[in-house]
């Protein structure tokens, strides 16, 4: 196998997994699935970055720009689940207004990243992207 077949192999691999963790955060942004998908996220942007020079021109940047939008959309979430388990570890407990309103905010962002989230699934990503860059018939192995 020579490295371009590895490197497209490998990126099958990264957007077989985002698929799944795009599905798993559709039925569940809760704490566990948000992570695992930033997670996922932003190993193939990682990778598509790395090995640019394998895809065809320009395919890795239209794909890193798309991830940084739902990216964005987690982190947001991400974010309010961090702050959360900070305040529970300095033992403020959720009776107080202040995680009462991180929870809240929380709530709204839960609902904007599954709607990003169902527009990722409505739009068929992967199997787009798999022609976008190119990945050949050795990555669905």
């Amino acid at each position: 196998m020579t490295i371009e077949e590895h490197v497209r192999a490998q990126t099958g691999l990264l957007l077989r997994r985002l698929a799944a963790q795009v599905n798993r955060a559709a039925k569940s942004c809760d704490k566990d699935a948000v992570h695992d998908l930033r997670v996922s996220i932003r190993r193939l942007s990682r990778g598509l970055r790395v090995f640019s020079q394998f895809y065809p021109e320009g395919s890795w940047k239209k794909s890193r720009r798309r991830l940084k939008t739902l990216m964005e959309a987690a982190g947001a979430v991400r974010d309010m689940d961090i702050a959360m388990d900070f305040l529970n570890d300095a033992g403020i407990g959720s009776s107080s207004p202040l995680v009462r309103r991180l929870a809240e905010t929380r709530r709204a962002r839960r609902r904007e990243l599954a709607r990003e989230v169902r527009v990722w699934k409505a739009r068929g990503f992967s199997k787009k992207w798999r022609t976008t860059l190119g990945l050949s018939a050795i990555t669905k192995a």
